[in-house]
């Protein structure tokens, strides 16, 4: 499935974009189909607590579809993982694309997206 439309304009976005945004694989697994950026992460960290929130021991996000992150989208995925951590929920990032990891290097905090 494509990623909404508002999500690959960069732009904020809509109600039903944050909905599309997060594609269920599995019962611990989904699919971030939505820029990490400033104008996009306070629309998705919500829904994403609330996944962490009710998920169990253990949850992934496949971050494949990512099409843009900058420093908010990367402080959005630490937040998760703080998060989790708060619950005793291990939270892991699939597939994460180049622009995050490079990000992430840059940040010297590599070591929490892929661990």
């Amino acid at each position: 499935m494509a990623a909404p439309a508002d999500a690959r304009r960069g732009t904020a976005l809509s109600a039903q974009a944050v909905q599309e945004a997060f594609v269920a694989l599995s019962a611990d697994a989904w699919r971030l189909q939505a820029p990490l950026t400033f104008v996009t992460v306070s629309a998705l960290r919500a829904p994403g607590m609330a996944l962490i929130d009710t998920a169990a021991a253990q949850l992934s996000f496949d971050l494949q579809d990512v099409n843009r992150v900058d420093s908010a989208g990367l402080a959005l995925l630490i937040d998760w993982l703080a998060r989790a951590a708060a619950r005793s929920c291990r939270l892991s990032y699939a597939r994460p694309p180049e622009a995050l990891l490079s990000l992430a290097r840059l940040s010297d905090v590599l070591r929490l997206i892929v661990p």
